[in-house]
């Protein structure tokens, strides 16, 4: 089944819409007897390059994304043991700053997951809120030096919170994509004369293999620079996993060892 919903992912009814049409243009142009010699060099200059450099620099967002969440996370994690191993006595106060940081995670993963940005404005409360709290490191009479190193990580998490954020709003050039899409759906119907004049080659019934092709790899291109463009949204199978469940889980663990 996770083969299957892979294959969707990249071979979809996309894919079927622009296979029929090119096939139907080419019958078309070989009943007509429109032919032309058109040269397959402009596919690797006018689709496949530009292609190439968006799923590249969809896939570069995606590591940066993944490089972030980890920083993230460690630094969550630095938070969470100062506030056990620093202070003795104190398990409420543990449990208080365990709870608040997975509150953060959380906001995190419900704001990116559906991608609204009217509800972004949540997760700098939820950091206000955290920052709140760390306050409370004085009244333990934590020292001066350990306070501010908390202060820190607290700091490096709005720095990662907004660097996600950024991933998150600013893409793939928009121009880029829309000039991509336009050339890889219209191609293998433009190239119709092509397909004609080439099919004499072929033996009976395979005249329209090479649209076929065409088709299928173009659209299929397209279709995993779309899903690799929001690392966010839970569509594609490489999208980024906001794993708070586990996460939460490993600090319980490590808490008991």
């Amino acid at each position: 089944m996770k083969i299957l919903r892979s294959l969707y992912l990249i071979i979809n009814y996309k894919t079927l819409i622009v296979t029929s049409l090119a096939i139907t243009t080419t019958w078309l142009c070989s009943y007509y007897n429109i032919i032309a010699e058109f040269p397959l060099t402009l596919i690797g200059i006018a689709i496949v390059f530009p292609v190439v450099f968006s799923i590249d620099s969809a896939y570069k967002r995606r590591e940066r994304a993944l490089w972030m969440l980890s920083d993230f996370k460690a630094h969550v994690l630095a938070i969470y043991l100062a506030s056990r191993d620093w202070l003795e006595g104190n398990e409420d106060f543990e449990e208080e700053v365990k709870d608040k940081l997975m509150d953060v995670y959380s906001s995190i993963r419900a704001i990116f997951i559906t991608g609204e940005k009217e509800n972004q404005l949540g997760i700098y409360q939820k950091i206000s809120e955290l920052s709140l709290l760390m306050k409370r490191f004085r009244s333990l009479e934590l020292p001066s030096g350990e306070i501010s190193r908390i202060s820190q990580y607290i700091s490096k998490i709005a720095v990662d919170v907004e660097n996600l954020n950024t991933i998150l709003r600013y893409r793939t050039p928009i121009t880029l994509r829309a000039y991509s899409k336009v050339f890889i759906y219209t191609f293998p119907i433009l190239y119709g004369p092509y397909f004609a004049s080439v099919s004499e080659h072929y033996s009976p019934n395979l005249e329209y293999l090479l649209p076929i092709i065409f088709s299928f790899i173009l659209v299929s291109l397209d279709n995993i620079q779309s899903h690799l463009e929001n690392p966010f949204d839970q569509v594609g199978e490489d999208d980024i996993v906001f794993d708070v469940e586990e996460f939460t889980s490993i600090m319980d663990q490590v808490k008991t060892t």
